[in-house]
């Protein structure tokens, strides 16, 4: 088993922490120095003395570009182990991360998180950031993951060919693997581990505005794609509206012309379906388009001309209704990328 541990200017809780695990295991341990300043060398020298690998980036490029650089080292040397990635702060103890290590041998296709629970002091930022983050996630795959960005996690040696593919140079890197897991034929795995957060987290080296964007921006791709195509068949239903006069030509003719734009960008940008399914995806896309468009007619007709809402808040609200099963039909049946690892 290895333990691969991304530092950047780590201080006596990385020593604490692999000192621990070498006492009472013969684990390999791996980090990666991810441009920490001179000040941390007498600590990453300390390491190599105690009998750990050290690789070191010149300048520091990332978490996510550190986990690849260990992924790569492990590709390379042929490793046919598994191995848990663990944080230098002190949030992650070695009870769980043992526990962690365990699991894998009985799990070799799934990611395993090591889940916080969340509960006594923890800062509000935190909190919040966590679940907001697995609220969108939850809502936009499907998957119920109670800590998203967990950098606790276990993984097989056959996953390392994918991770080292990965975009991603920062903490949005974890939140692509949680992405395209299930893409790539993976799931998920949750055990729940110890929430530690020492001085409310001050050691940490997140930045809440960047590294915020950097891990939503993968999220919103999801969304991109229907917004976008939302607001060509919005511009276009009132359009066709005002020359026909007619409501079931304006629903039709905007939603066939937005359809196939909604079709191209989620085959290639979103989902990145294989060119062999193109026949069966295209046939699926517009029966569901047929199911959508139905949909999107009746409940017009009955917000704008029953309950006479006016047609751009019956819109807005149908569209709202719409997008959820839309896109959940999409993402588990039509562009389901079944091919495993």
């Amino acid at each position: 088993m290895i333990i691969i541990i991304p530092a950047y200017q780590p201080d006596h809780r990385l020593l604490k922490l692999i000192g621990e695990i070498k006492e009472k295991s013969d684990f390999d341990i791996l980090i990666v120095n991810d441009g920490s300043n001179d000040r941390c060398t007498p600590i990453f020298d300390m390491a190599i003395t105690i009998g750990c690998t050290v690789l070191n980036h010149k300048k520091n490029y990332g978490k996510g570009a550190a986990l690849k650089t260990a992924f790569s080292y492990l590709l390379e040397a042929g490793s046919q182990e598994g191995f848990v990635c663990a944080d230098c702060d002190g949030q992650h103890t070695w009870p769980d991360i043992n526990k962690l290590a365990m699991d894998i041998p009985y799990h070799p296709t799934s990611i395993i998180l090591g889940s916080r629970k969340f509960v006594g002091k923890v800062p509000l930022k935190s909190r919040f950031g966590n679940y907001l983050t697995g609220a969108i996630f939850n809502l936009l795959t499907g998957n119920k993951i109670g800590d998203t960005q967990t950098g606790l996690r276990g993984f097989s040696a056959r996953m390392l060919p994918w991770l080292t593919e990965l975009d991603g140079n920062h903490y949005e890197y974890e939140m692509n693997q949680l992405l395209e897991a299930k893409k790539a034929g993976y799931t998920f795995h949750c055990i729940p581990i110890e929430t530690i957060y020492e001085n409310n987290n001050q050691g940490s080296h997140f930045n809440p505005i960047l590294d915020s964007i950097r891990v939503y921006l993968p999220i919103l791709k999801f969304s991109i794609s229907s917004m976008a195509c939302g607001l060509i068949d919005f511009a276009l239903l009132f359009l066709f509206k005002r020359i026909t006069d007619d409501l079931l030509i304006a629903v039709v003719g905007a939603r066939v012309i937005s359809s196939l734009s909604n079709y191209l960008l989620n085959k290639h940008l979103v989902f990145e379906a294989k060119q062999k399914k193109r026949n069966v995806t295209l046939l699926l896309y517009y029966l569901l388009v047929v199911l959508i468009m139905t949909c999107n007619y009746l409940l017009l007709t009955l917000f704008h001309e029953r309950f006479a809402i006016s047609l751009f808040i019956s819109k807005l609200m149908t569209e709202v209704l719409l997008f959820i099963v839309s896109y959940t039909v999409q993402h588990r049946i039509i562009f389901r990328n079944k091919d495993k690892v």
